[in-house]
């Protein structure tokens, strides 16, 4: 049901041709990565919060990790991720397959400035085996954001 949820949301952005199906697992940042012969950094990982008991999410690059500072500074609040037994119901989208689209609605999605690092992205689409190939722009006009945030840390190289 995930899958054609974020098929029918592409297929309206007329980006449906970009679902890739994987035979390995894309459930973390590692396993995609291995499974679509990418840099892990690629990734983009849609993360799931909670705010005032509603859920947001938040895609970034893969290796960024949330700034506690950051990301209290931007929303007012301290960033608590949603329990993984309550992710689906609140975001439309189980644990490993998250993605922004064909969320359930009122969720808003974010985008944070970490994947302007790489000109093409993969984030999920709706199962731990499935993806989709983007530019930067075209992910923007595919998840209907809210807008461009600057809360995550990216690895000491």
């Amino acid at each position: 049901m995930a899958l054609e949820k974020a098929q029918s949301h592409l297929e309206r952005k007329g980006l449906a041709d970009r679902i890739i199906i994987t035979e390995k697992s894309s459930a973390t940042v590692a396993e995609a990565a291995a499974a679509l012969g990418c840099e892990p950094g690629m990734i983009a990982k849609t993360l799931s919060f909670l705010q005032e008991g509603r859920p947001i999410l938040i895609l970034a690059e893969g290796m960024a990790r949330i700034d506690n500072k950051k990301y209290k500074a931007r929303f007012g609040c301290k960033a608590k991720m949603i329990p993984g037994d309550q992710v689906g119901p609140l975001t439309g989208h189980e644990v490993g397959g998250v993605c922004p689209f064909g969320v359930n609605e009122g969720v808003p999605v974010y985008l944070d400035e970490s994947l302007k690092l790489h000109e093409t992205v993969y984030p999920a689409a709706g199962t731990d085996h499935s993806a989709v190939r983007l530019s930067i722009s075209e992910l923007e006009e595919a998840t209907d954001f809210t807008e461009w945030v600057d809360v995550c840390k990216l690895p000491e190289v």
